[in-house]
């Protein structure tokens, strides 16, 4: 199992390295690409038409504009996260709306604004219907999750007597 994520600009890995620390955490296969859907757009086009041949699921992580994960996913049958990055006087939102406002017909999975750690946690959802091993780690992730919401409970609960 392997996944890419591609970055619309090198400026925008101190949030993508968030999904990075996720996928090595799974045990998921992943490479990390630099690749404009403006200023190379035929780079991101090739990319994306032969995408499949390696990888199996794509997170396009993108700021302003932000049309790189609809550009791979108009081109790519892969599944697209869609990650808006936080990179202008908008707070991310021109981000997280070019993104998520895709035609009909061309879907992309859109997380929230800087949400690499969720763009990574889908990525793994998705692969675990295909690879049991993944989702099994998955259950488990989710299970320690939930017991240390019950030790904050708890802590809490003991602070207030």
């Amino acid at each position: 199992m392997k996944i890419v994520i591609v970055m619309g600009s090198d400026s925008d890995f101190p949030v993508v390295e968030k999904s990075v620390e996720v996928l090595k955490k799974f045990g998921v296969e992943y490479d990390v690409r630099v690749m404009s859907a403006h200023r190379t757009p035929f780079d991101a086009l090739e990319f994306a038409k032969n995408a499949e041949k390696e990888y199996e699921l794509i997170i396009g992580a993108a700021g302003k504009a932000a049309h790189l994960p609809g550009v791979l996913a108009g081109v790519s049958c892969l599944p697209v996260i869609g990650l808006p990055i936080k990179s202008s006087t908008l707070d991310g939102m021109d981000s997280l709306l070019s993104i998520v406002q895709m035609p009909s017909g061309v879907p992309v999975a859109t997380v929230a604004i800087n949400g690499a750690e969720n763009a990574a946690l889908l990525a793994v959802q998705i692969l675990s219907v295909k690879y049991e091993a993944l989702r099994i780690k998955y259950r488990e992730y989710k299970e320690e999750m939930a017991q240390a919401v019950r030790a904050k409970d708890a802590a809490l609960q003991e602070r207030l007597k």
